[in-house]
C-alpha cells in the first residue's frame, strides 16, 4: 500500500472503532508512539515497539467506562507523513466524563506506520 491507501485505511478503521485492527494491519513491529509534551511517562506515555503500543491502547480502553462519541477527520498527506484530527467524548473510570480533541501525525516507511505522535492539551 502507498501512503494514501494506508492513511485512508487508518481513517476507515478509526471511524469504525477498530483500533487494534489498525495496529495489526498498518504498524511496523518497531513503531514508536510519542505523547504530547508533559504526558511522556506513565502507562500511556511514550513507548517503543508494537507490543508496547498495543498494551498502551488496551490500557486506554480499559479506563473507558462509556463512549459517548468519537470522530476522525480525513487524512492530510505530506511526503512520508499523514495527519488526522480526532476526538473522543468518553466517561473514564479514572477521571469522569471528558471530551478531548487532538492532532495525530504518522510516519510511513516501507508500507507500515513507524511513528505516531499526538498533539493535544
Amino acid at each position: 500500500m502507498d501512503i494514501q491507501q494506508i492513511a485512508n485505511r487508518y481513517v476507515e478503521l478509526c471511524r469504525a472503532g477498530k483500533h487494534e485492527q489498525i495496529q495489526d494491519e498498518l504498524y511496523a513491529d518497531d513503531a514508536v508512539s510519542i505523547e504530547a509534551p508533559g504526558n511522556e511517562s506513565g502507562p500511556l506515555g511514550n513507548v517503543e515497539g508494537l507490543d508496547a503500543i498495543r498494551a498502551k491502547g488496551r490500557a486506554f480502553q480499559a479506563d473507558v467506562s462509556e463512549l459517548h462519541d468519537s470522530w476522525c477527520s480525513d487524512p492530510v498527506i505530506g511526503g512520508s507523513w499523514f495527519s488526522v484530527a480526532m476526538g473522543i467524548d468518553a466517561t473514564y473510570k479514572s477521571r469522569g466524563r471528558m471530551a478531548v480533541a487532538e492532532v495525530a501525525v504518522y510516519r510511513v516507511h516501507d508500507g507500515k506506520i513507524v511513528h505516531e505522535q499526538f498533539f493535544y492539551g
